[in-house]
């Protein structure tokens, strides 16, 4: 009998520890079940072994874990290629991190932050569990995606997530005109990302290029300590001058034309 593959979500602690900011505790953000399916599992698939590792201290804190931390399994997914750029792994290099679901043991899956598989490399894995029949199980936890656009008070009933825009000044000022118009158009929300360092470059650019009657949200942080979340036509942000951003705190930022 093959094992399980869970979806284990983490906080949203990303970048918190150099602001400075206060980690919260795990069962605030995390439900009893998720925790004692973390503190249980011996195998893991993950980004990074240190950060799962330390995400896996805090639960011991709350639910013992079933095996010395030292004695847990944890398999790293491929880097990206040098340029940042991610090849899709082949199913051999795949079907070795599974190798411990398919003899039967459960397997634990995260993200360095969130929901894995949404806006994460994992999502390969999973794909591939399903191909190999393993039953997939994701677990309880925070999105940051899901949490910013119920905050947002945009459409929650059609929407879209874009990922990263172009870093290059022109081809990001075009993909962000081509969005609004998107949003104009089907009324659908246009949500995106950034690496932390590039939040207030990005801010920058949707102030400069979107329409004055756009409403634009951002999403700092939410469910950390000093998280927060604005919801506001774009000329709204440019008269209340308070559009600065944290470089070393995840945001998600959305865009809608009503």
């Amino acid at each position: 009998m093959s094992g399980r593959l869970y979806l284990v979500p983490t906080p949203l602690d990303f970048g918190t520890l150099a602001a400075g900011a206060t980690l919260p505790e795990l069962q605030q953000v995390l439900p009893l079940q998720t925790l004692q399916t973390a503190a249980r599992l011996e195998h893991w698939i993950a980004e990074n072994a240190r950060t799962t590792r330390a995400f896996l201290k805090r639960v011991h804190a709350v639910v013992p874990l079933a095996r010395p931390l030292q004695e847990i399994a944890i398999q790293e997914l491929p880097r990206p290629a040098k340029g940042g750029a991610r090849t899709a792994a082949p199913p051999a290099g795949l079907d070795r991190l599974l190798d411990a679901a398919r003899q039967g043991r459960d397997m634990g899956l995260v993200s360095e932050a969130g929901m894995p598989a949404i806006a994460d490399p994992g999502a390969e894995v999973v794909r591939r569990a399903h191909e190999l029949g393993l039953q997939v199980l994701p677990l309880v936890g925070p999105s940051a995606l899901l949490l910013a656009l119920a905050a947002s008070g945009m459409n929650g009933q059609s929407f879209a997530f874009v990922g990263y825009l172009p870093v290059e000044d022109v081809a990001r000022a075009t993909r962000i005109r081509e969005l609004e118009t998107l949003a104009r158009r089907t009324g659908q929300t246009q949500m995106m990302i950034e690496t932390p360092y590039r939040n207030p470059a990005l801010m920058g650019a949707l102030l400069d290029h979107l329409q004055p009657t756009t409403r634009l949200s951002v999403a700092c942080g939410l469910t950390l300590e000093g998280g927060w979340n604005r919801s506001l036509p774009v000329q709204r942000w440019k008269q209340d001058g308070d559009a600065k951003l944290p470089a070393d705190v995840p945001a998600v930022f959305a865009i809608h034309n009503p």
